[in-house]
């Protein structure tokens, strides 16, 4: 099932990242989590370990290497969206697919 996001909304003091699910679900991603799961092949380490089979299966268990800010966002079609972080990386596209499949919170 495709999943769409009805909201998205970054809360700079929480640190987080929100999103309202077309079924209802909310997924708050920590900033420094998202940053640290960042699907880019440069963050990745090469094409071999692209795709849905290499995303984290918890990306509360990453370990940030420094707290993260988003600076910015882009749309990317209908079907992603491209942070900017305060460190300068904005490569990353986080699909709606991938951003769900990542989600700490998984059920409503």
């Amino acid at each position: 099932m495709e999943y769409r996001p009805t909201n998205i909304t970054v809360d700079r003091n929480k640190g987080d990242l929100e999103i309202v699910w077309d079924d209802g679900l909310v997924s708050r991603y920590p900033l420094a989590h998202l940053r640290e799961a960042c699907p880019c092949v440069e963050c990745r380490g090469g094409h071999a370990k692209m795709g849905m089979e290499h995303a984290p299966e918890d990306i509360l268990e990453l370990t940030p290497r420094r707290s993260y800010a988003i600076t910015g966002m882009s749309a990317v079609g209908n079907y992603a969206v491209q942070p900017s972080w305060d460190d300068g990386h904005n490569t990353g596209i986080y699909t709606w697919e991938y951003l769900r499949l990542i989600s700490p919170q998984q059920e409503n």
